[in-house]
């Protein structure tokens, strides 16, 4: 029987503060590293690399 195909989950991470994952919260350690992560999501703390959103134009009139 080889191992050498299945993944170790052993040693996985938390990507936040580096502590071993929980099965519960995976890739995560905790709730709170979960709830962190997704502020970043939320809060722009994380940005894909793109070209620059020109504005929309005949979305606002100027008076």
């Amino acid at each position: 029987m080889s191992t050498a195909s299945t993944p170790d989950r052993t040693r996985a991470v938390c990507p936040l503060c580096r502590k071993p994952e929980s099965a519960d919260h995976a890739p995560f350690c905790s709730r709170g590293c979960k709830d962190r992560d997704l502020l970043n999501w939320l809060g722009e703390g994380y940005r894909v690399p793109g070209l620059p959103a020109e504005p929309a134009s005949g979305d606002f009139e100027e008076k």
